[in-house]
């Protein structure tokens, strides 16, 4: 990475056993704080984070036993993987926070917002998961690759190399992912939220969506049109220019 005044390195940070990495760039008033999908780390990101820098600081999240973190002990469900992000984000005095999540990110959030509540922090949830209904591994697997039919191979790229780190235990992940019931911290959110989807994709279909804005106590519902899943690693602007418009940035 170029020289950058602003730029954290990536670091370790610790919490009941479990690591995370983060890294930081940009700064500013607002603090944005990105947390990928299963399978992914912190570099799907890199576009988006480039594009939200001018803005504010930006933190992107290796979650424990993703990227470059290292596998805990016992896989940790999405509860506690909010746990971690929380005591993270006390540590470093992060307050009033832009949640972004991605994919399994938006149910880590939306259980930050929910057990360790900040009425001032924003969330987004791009691609939410995991609809009810859809929730066997075989089932999530199928609406993926439908959803991929189409993709760059910049997109298959960096999901296949993200999916490779995430060490051998991705079947306990997936399931970790797919037990946990979003629905259930929905209404205990907080603080404002953007839903937002890409118009094509077959993982988090529009019925969903909707459900998932309407379940927030302040929700509002964007499409990205004609892009799917993984919208923001293959075009972020669209996602980008959205989130700063709903902020007022």
């Amino acid at each position: 990475m170029p020289s950058d005044p602003t730029h954290h390195p990536a670091t370790p940070f610790t919490h009941d056993g479990a690591t995370l990495i983060w890294e930081a760039r940009g700064s500013g008033d607002v603090t944005f704080v990105l947390v990928h999908g299963i399978g992914m780390g912190r570099t799907v990101f890199t576009g988006l984070a480039e594009l939200l820098a001018p803005h504010g600081r930006v933190i992107a999240i290796d979650l424990p036993g993703y990227g470059e973190a290292p596998e805990p002990p016992r896989t940790p469900t999405v509860e506690r993987l909010a746990d971690v992000v929380a005591a993270f984000l006390r540590a470093q005095d992060v307050r009033d926070p832009v949640l972004i999540g991605h994919s399994m990110g938006t149910q880590v959030i939306v259980e930050v917002s929910a057990r360790h509540p900040d009425p001032d922090a924003r969330l987004v949830l791009l691609g939410p998961t995991v609809e009810v209904g859809q929730r066997r591994t075989w089932i999530q697997v199928r609406k993926l690759a439908r959803d991929l039919i189409d993709e760059s191979p910049r997109v298959l790229l960096t999901g296949a190399r993200e999916y490779l780190r995430s060490g051998p235990h991705l079947h306990q992940k997936m399931r970790a992912m797919l037990v946990h019931r979003p629905e259930l911290a929905y209404p205990r959110v907080t603080g404002d939220a953007l839903v937002l989807r890409g118009g094509a994709d077959t993982v988090a279909p529009r019925e969903w969506c909707e459900f998932v804005a309407s379940s927030l106590p302040r929700a509002r519902l964007e499409e990205v049109p004609g892009s799917g899943h993984e919208t923001m690693i293959k075009n972020p602007d669209p996602a980008a220019d959205l989130i700063l418009e709903w902020l007022g940035l």
